[in-house]
């Protein structure tokens, strides 16, 4: 019995093991097809077009508050605004995860941002009953 008990265990754990890449595949599926995604790429591709009216309508009332406020701190008009971010957009964009929480979800994505291989979260929230990008940040994968 105790030798069954054993065999068992052990083939349930090799079964969730085996099992854990899938998972995250469809984890990761998952995240891709969210309307939180859907956002964000619509906000990586405004960035990356330099479309400033694109690029504000996928963000938050707060972050477009933060965003007006620091471009009149660095006397930013914006072209040249859309011209920085355009530098910094991410490319190769996957998504791994999402988590939500009511009116708040949090992406977790992979990326190049300058050409070197990046790990992000991007928070969103609803205003108005639809997802906008609150935050994001990027931090570089090397190790």
């Amino acid at each position: 019995m105790q030798r069954f008990l054993r065999l068992t265990s052990f083939a349930l754990l090799a079964f969730a093991l085996a099992a854990l890449p899938a998972l995250a595949a469809n984890e990761a599926a998952a995240a891709a097809a969210s309307p939180q995604a859907k956002v964000y790429d619509a906000h990586v591709k405004a960035m990356a077009a330099g479309d400033y009216q694109g690029f504000r309508a996928t963000m938050s009332k707060a972050a477009l508050a933060q965003m007006d406020k620091q471009n009149k701190e660095m006397n930013l008009d914006p072209k040249k605004m859309m011209e920085f971010l355009k530098a910094a957009a991410p490319v190769d964009l996957k998504y791994t995860g999402l988590k939500v929480d009511g009116k708040k979800a949090t992406l977790d994505v992979t990326a190049k941002v300058g050409g070197e291989p990046n790990t992000g979260t991007v928070s969103l929230v609803q205003d108005d009953g639809q997802w906008k990008v609150e935050t994001e940040s990027w931090t570089n994968a090397k190790k």
